[in-house]
């Protein structure tokens, strides 16, 4: 019987990363639940184990339920009648495993109905469930939106909510506009309040993931006259007390099992979460960083999803007389899927780890003050979750685009049939590096983190000071070199200007990711050589080839090449 997680080596290896005792002895405070909860554990060893119970269900699930459903979700996709929305009738046997299996709220508190299970762990199930479907992967993970509301909202609205998603109620996180996609700022759905305080919204959201969902967030216009970020709030509506309609579901590409709706607000009754004013400043980012760690995980599904049915069709197809896997052309494609697999992967959890901790601080802080020194980490650890989610997103999601594209050039015409995974895998995508803020909105957000010194301190401070295995001492010297041409190349590029740093901040950005996912990579081979060793080699060379790129490329420019290029119509 096939299972996505006990199949999968590199799984087990990430779930056990040293910081994760860390993570969970935070998480499960101290193991103080277990006097409480009979389920809770009793100390660290017994929570891994919990993990690991949930991961091999989840995986099962994936393999065997969802996967072999993939196909049929496609092609029925869901339905749209009278403004209401029904998903294909596998994603609802989809839906049902998963909540039978008490896969859903699972991040939450035991108080609630949840599992209490970190970032990381979730981000794995996430992942699994990708790579057996990612159109599904958005109706199941957006649950995800009820950790903003965890966070935001009150004592009444847990009670109320959060066990329902708990129970497996879907969520959606109701952003964009026709006129507001990345320009949040924009965004003009009306929230008003009747004589008695009744919040009610009126206007038009496009492009809504799981659309339809039982519980929504919405993004909305609360001050009245307002035409910037800090006239907006954060509303929860309920499905339950009507008023909003989906106007159309989109005809996309790919992800078909998860409806893109447009939705109709009409007098919608709703109630504010958190603080008036802040949905745009503070809620939203919460919800779109977490959004953005949940497409890196769909992201490196679909790679692992990709570099299988690769190796698969190379080794069954034959040609001349024998699979096409033993040639070199082919066989040094699946080494590279191979390889941006093992370092999307391998950054996926770093982010996540550091997700998890300044998330746990964050929660311990509203249930008492925090010394001089957990306050000081919880920064550090904002400030390393702020600064890596835009470059895992980034990379993970060029990557999975690359290795799918690189999937169907194996399956060579066979792969521009739909009788092939691969062509699926690649329409699924294609959206990854768009939705949840576009790769290029992803250089924004990291390049003042290149140019501050984040990436750069954390390079020079931690990663190239771990130990290392012999075996991967060669691939440590390339890496340091890489630093430190990629430090001549920032203060070149910062002496020049805003200009120069805006022009070529993709190359600065791109340089880091290499490296750290390089570092990283060694750091994975040299504890599990059979596992990760052959793909740090491809991919850290890979790396030293695109750093010395894009340093060529800003070496032979000049602030006059800026110029002429801004010109370009």
């Amino acid at each position: 019987m096939a299972n996505f997680y006990t199949d999968n080596k590199a799984l087990r290896y990430h779930l056990h990363h040293p910081l994760m005792e860390k993570i969970v002895t935070m998480k499960e405070r101290d193991f103080t639940e277990c006097e409480k909860f009979d389920y809770a554990p009793i100390d660290f060893d017994d929570a891994m184990d919990s993990y690991e119970k949930i991961l091999e269900i989840a995986g099962e699930i994936s393999a065997e339920i969802i996967a072999p459903n993939a196909e049929s979700v496609d092609k029925e996709g869901p339905h749209h009648a009278n403004g209401r929305v029904t998903y294909a009738s596998k994603t609802i046997e989809n839906l049902n495993a998963t909540r039978k299996a008490g896969l859903h709220g699972i991040s939450m508190p035991r108080r609630f109905g949840g599992l209490n299970i970190p970032n990381t762990t979730f981000s794995m199930l996430s992942e699994m469930i990708s790579q057996a479907d990612a159109g599904f992967q958005n109706v199941w993970s957006l649950q995800s939106c009820i950790d903003t509301l965890f966070e935001a909202g009150n004592e009444e609205q847990f009670e109320r909510y959060i066990p329902r998603v708990c129970a497996g109620e879907t969520m959606s996180m109701d952003l964009t506009e026709p006129d507001a996609g990345s320009d949040l700022q924009s965004v003009m759905l009306k929230a008003s309040q009747d004589a008695d305080g009744t919040w009610r919204l009126n206007g038009v959201k496009r492009f809504i993931t799981n659309g339809d969902s039982d519980l929504h967030l919405v993004l909305a216009r609360s001050e009245e006259g307002s035409k910037d970020g800090r006239g907006l709030s954060m509303f929860i509506y309920d499905k339950k007390n009507g008023g909003v309609t989906v106007r159309r579901i989109e005809d996309k590409m790919g992800i078909h099992g998860s409806p893109t709706c447009e939705l109709v607000f009409k007098n919608a009754k709703a109630e504010l979460c958190g603080e008036r004013r802040l949905g745009l400043i503070r809620y939203v980012m919460s919800l779109m960083n977490g959004a953005r760690l949940g497409i890196t995980a769909q992201s490196v599904g679909l790679s692992q999803a990709a570099y299988n049915e690769a190796v698969d069709y190379a080794r069954s197809r034959q040609q001349f007389g024998k699979p096409i896997i033993s040639f070199p052309a082919v066989s040094e494609m699946i080494a590279n899927i191979k390889a941006k697999l093992d370092a999307s992967r391998t950054i996926l959890y770093e982010t996540a780890r550091f997700v998890d901790i300044y998330k746990i601080w964050e929660q311990i802080a509203r249930e008492r003050q925090l010394t001089p020194e957990e306050r000081a980490e919880m920064k550090k650890y904002n400030r390393l979750a702020d600064a890596f989610t835009p470059l895992a997103k980034g990379f993970t999601t060029e990557y999975a685009n690359q290795n799918a594209y690189d999937c169907v050039q194996i399956h060579g015409g066979s792969g521009f049939r739909r009788d092939y995974t691969c062509e699926r895998l690649y329409r699924d995508a294609r959206i990854t590096n768009i939705y949840e803020g576009t790769t290029q909105l992803q250089v924004v957000a990291a390049i003042r983190h290149v140019t501050t010194g984040t990436y750069l301190n954390h390079i020079k401070d931690v990663y190239a000071n771990a130990d290392y295995s012999e075996d991967v001492a060669p691939l440590k010297a390339k890496l340091e070199a890489m630093t430190a041409k990629l430090e001549e190349e920032i203060n070149k590029v910062k002496e020049q200007g805003a200009d120069y740093v805006t022009f070529h901040a993709r190359r600065l950005v791109e340089m880091v990711g290499h490296i750290v996912m390089g570092y990283l990579m060694i750091y994975d081979a040299s504890r599990k050589p059979d596992l990760f060793l052959a793909s740090a080699k491809v991919y850290v060379n890979y790396a030293e080839a695109e750093v010395a790129r894009h340093a060529t490329f800003i070496d032979r420019f000049n602030s006059d090449d800026i110029a002429t290029a801004y010109m370009q119509e």
